[in-house]
């Protein structure tokens, strides 16, 4: 049976034209920075936390995490669903399940972190069961937070700014989550996620109120409405330009690390600078990149951030021992170009959302985020065995293993990139008013 949304609930969703204010922006937009904050310790700390501190073995420790992500990433359309019928429901809904949500990330992010016990069988399901709570809660509250950013409503550019504002404060949880543990150690850090959280959700109770659905998903429509999206040209034109330019990101962040210590030479220290700079040249181009977006639209706009990133990982591949201050450059450069990648897909399928029915916001983004979490591991799976069958090896100095790094980090991004290019050229430009 159909539930009306609350009548004592006021939209407060932007018309077309009226962008959103700063203030508006970083209440909606400041639970995006603990929502990425979790996600570097998660996927990029958490192997070797276990490894040194417990003596976990890599290879057991490796096929749990990718039985844990599996089922983060097939679970999303199944949240997305939920999501839409608490959207339809009332804003009160939506906001006391993310409260939930990030209740449970806080208690079992730290709990996964300090298990009370250390003995090996009892660590593997510990860590099990804390990674599922974390990556449950995790997605749900990330598919919550960005369908009440769709529903804002608003023109190209407020849609834009709405991402912008969510994108812009993850940056900053990136680089905050890169800093604690080495700076404060792991205590203090999973007590500054739980602070990030409590100020996120303060924040974002008081953030501007998004159009509510008209109607709860029926259970006997159950296979239909979870597969919604799928019914939209253009949402499916938007995710095969997604999917093809994700992975063509995804690959030099999954080598970067190799590439500056087996093909730059690069000492240690200078690894820090390059990531840092990295992400922090795209959280000062977003503010750019929306003012290109005023100017040429989203479509052209993205489709300039691509060109960008092609160029400047052009250049990279001529970079060898040496050129550690060049290729800080190419970190600036390369962070400015995927300012467009955080900034303007999410802003085009808020408008696809629009255009198709409010109603499925949750489904749309659960399908997005699980080609998002696929991204990542189609990169790895692609690159890895790709340079392997290549003769590279970590701490190979052949002139073939280098030379299939260069091409894995530096021109198979571009190939991806162009090909990308073209897509949004045929499927998404040509077809736009």
């Amino acid at each position: 049976m159909a539930t009306s949304p609350d009548p004592t609930e006021t939209s407060m969703s932007l018309p077309p034209g009226l962008a959103l204010g700063w203030r508006q922006g970083l209440r909606y937009g400041l639970l995006g920075l603990p929502l990425a904050f979790v996600a570097l310790p998660l996927y990029v700390l958490l192997p070797n936390y276990y490894a040194r501190n417990f003596g976990v073995p890599l290879a057991g420790l490796g096929l749990l995490l990718l039985g844990a992500r599996l089922f983060d990433a097939v679970l999303d359309p199944l949240l997305g669903r939920w999501a839409d019928a608490l959207f339809a429901r009332s804003h009160k809904h939506v906001l006391v399940c993310g409260a939930a949500a990030a209740l449970l990330l806080g208690l079992s992010f730290g709990a996964l972190f300090f298990p009370p016990d250390t003995t090996l069988p009892f660590l593997w399901g510990w860590a099990l069961a804390c990674l599922l709570l974390c990556y449950l809660a995790f997605s749900m509250l990330t598919i919550l937070h960005q369908s009440w950013g769709a529903l804002l409503g608003g023109d190209a550019l407020g849609r834009s700014r709405v991402v912008a504002f969510r994108e812009g404060l993850g940056l900053l949880g990136v680089v905050l989550a890169s800093l604690s543990p080495v700076l404060f150690g792991m205590p203090a850090t999973v007590a500054l996620l739980g602070l990030a959280l409590l100020l996120g959700c303060w924040a974002w109770s008081r953030s501007p109120r998004p159009l509510l659905s008209l109607a709860t998903p029926q259970l006997s429509d159950r296979g239909a409405g979870l597969l919604a999206p799928w019914g939209s040209p253009a949402f499916r034109a938007l995710l095969a330009v997604f999917m093809v330019n994700g992975i063509a990101t995804a690959l030099p962040a999954t080598l970067i690390l190799f590439f500056v210590q087996d093909r730059l030479q690069a000492p240690p220290a200078m690894e820090a600078w390059f990531l840092g700079s990295y992400f922090l040249a795209a959280a000062i181009a977003l503010a750019p990149w929306l003012r290109i977006v005023k100017r040429w639209g989203l479509e052209r706009a993205w489709l300039a951030g691509m060109l960008m990133a092609v160029a400047v990982f052009a250049f990279a591949a001529r970079l060898g021992p040496g050129d550690a201050n060049a290729f800080l450059a190419v970190c600036v450069l390369s962070g400015m170009a995927m300012a467009a990648d955080l900034a303007l897909p999410g802003a085009l399928l808020a408008g696809v959302i629009a255009r198709q029915s409010n109603e499925a916001s949750g489904r749309f983004f659960g399908w997005w985020n699980l080609a998002t979490k696929l991204n990542l591991a189609l990169a790895a799976g692609l690159a890895l065995p790709l340079l392997a069958s290549f003769g590279y090896a970590p701490g190979s100095r052949s002139a073939e293993g280098l030379q299939a790094l260069t091409w894995a980090y530096c021109l198979l991004p571009c190939a991806l990139k162009l090909l990308a290019a073209v897509l949004l050229y045929f499927l998404l430009l040509r077809k736009s008013p």
